[in-house]
């Protein structure tokens, strides 16, 4: 149900609680601060007036849950996807409806999650947040390994860390650059240097898979150990994502707490973050509604996919590569780039940086551990280009973050690089 008061009290158990600061901020991080920059105040008054108990704490919810966010004109596209797929309408609408009806439920999730974290504590709630943080991602990923389309799973996921790593990192430092000229922008360098060193160690891991491919002779055997290594170190970035969660959650948070400063009331950030609008199993029940779209909508995609790029013209790759992510992403996008306008430039790259590393040290580990289960083979070798491209994206991003301070330059470089290896995808038609 609807909370709203001024002090942050929180009714639990039929006793009134007042929220530490701890647990209002419990479990926020770069990716909750991006997506709140999308949200707006919920007016509440003509929901009030109605006298049925159920029926206003039902449209409460409705109106904070579906209108609670900028981009609640989207929400359309959901049944019109639903209704093209269930009139059989021509693939290509199916899949361009799909992908503007993900964009905001991927935000809505990031405001779930954010919502539970409040009853939870910020441990629990850290850890779902780092979990949910790219479950579009993983949802697509999993369905399209469910019908052997591997060459999909590393498209999507290589694109979703290189647009990242380029293009919302690279129009962050781009617009933040333009817009505060007369000041020098500068953040702070240990969250950007844990995070790359978990990129490099996830390149590793790509590279070697490569590498077998050239070094051997047996095709058939190599192939086998090839498949073999991947497993190992999917293993091995797990473990490694594992002991990233302890030092973001326990140990060094204060590395990736948000920086509070005079500019935190600003306007267009929902000043009532700092208690929970809805009630823990209102948010709990919407998340797993909103999980469920997701994943209609994911399948939805995968099945189109190759029926959108012959009538399109487009590649598999370049859509893979380059349009889900910016459609899926958008809403994330956006946010980061709103913070880096005010000068935030710790939460812009704390999006950037952090849903890189989650979805390189994360989802694509789980995929194929996920892809062993099944029996599917699926390993760690994206092909040359695909891991050119991630490594180059890894050493550029690494260089542009060395000496802690921002200029447009900088962003003007990353989104050029990511135009070559947008060019670079558009003109290559040919499966990993």
């Amino acid at each position: 149900m609807a909370a709203s008061t001024p002090e942050a009290w929180l009714l639990e158990n039929g006793n009134i609680k007042v929220l530490s600061k701890e647990m209002k901020n419990g479990g926020r991080r770069a990716h909750n601060m991006s997506a709140s920059s999308l949200r707006k105040k919920s007016d509440l008054s003509l929901v009030s007036r109605i006298r049925v108990g159920l029926l206003r704490l039902f449209l409460a919810n409705l109106q904070e849950v579906l209108l609670g966010t900028k981009l609640s004109v989207l929400f359309v596209a959901i049944p019109f996807a639903i209704f093209a797929k269930c009139r059989n309408y021509e693939s290509p609408w199916i899949f361009a409806l799909s992908l503007l009806g993900l964009t905001p439920l991927a935000e809505r999730i990031s405001f779930l999650t954010e919502q539970i974290a409040f009853f939870t504590g910020p441990t629990v709630g850290g850890l779902l947040n780092a979990t949910c943080g790219n479950a579009t991602e993983l949802i697509i990923a999993i369905l399209a390994l469910v019908k052997h389309k591997v060459d999909v799973v590393k498209y999507s996921l290589l694109g979703s860390i290189l647009s990242n790593l380029l293009l919302v990192l690279g129009s962050s430092l781009f617009c933040g650059g333009i817009v505060n000229l007369s000041k020098q922008q500068k953040f702070d360098r240990k969250q950007a240097d844990v995070n790359s060193l978990l990129l490099l160690l996830g390149l590793m891991c790509h590279v070697f898979p490569l590498i077998f491919k050239f070094a051997g002779k047996s095709t058939e055997l190599i192939a086998v150990r090839t498949l073999q290594l991947s497993r190992t170190c999917s293993v091995i970035m797990l473990i490694a994502y594992i002991a990233y969660l302890l030092f973001q959650l326990w140990t060094h948070r204060q590395f990736f707490e948000e920086q509070e400063s005079e500019e935190n009331n600003d306007e267009d950030v929902v000043s009532n973050d700092e208690s929970p609008v809805i009630s823990f199993w209102s948010a709990f029940i919407w998340l797993a509604l909103m999980t469920g779209v997701v994943a209609l909508l994911s399948e939805y995609v995968v099945a189109t996919i190759e029926a959108a790029s012959d009538t399109w013209g487009l590649s598999i790759s370049f859509i893979s590569v380059i349009l889900l992510p910016i459609v899926g992403n958008a809403a994330e996008h956006a946010g980061a780039i709103i913070f880096a306008f005010k000068n935030k430039l710790d939460i812009s790259l704390g999006v950037a940086l952090g849903s890189a590393t989650q979805i390189s040290m994360f989802v694509i580990p789980l995929s194929v551990i996920v892809s062993w289960i099944t029996g599917i083979g699926m390993d760690l070798d994206f092909s040359l280009l695909g891991t050119s491209a991630l490594a180059l994206s890894i050493l550029v991003t690494s260089f542009t973050l060395q000496d802690g301070t921002s200029h447009y330059i900088k962003g003007l470089v990353l989104l050029l690089c990511y135009v070559v290896i947008a060019a670079c995808f558009f003109l290559f038609d040919a499966p990993l």
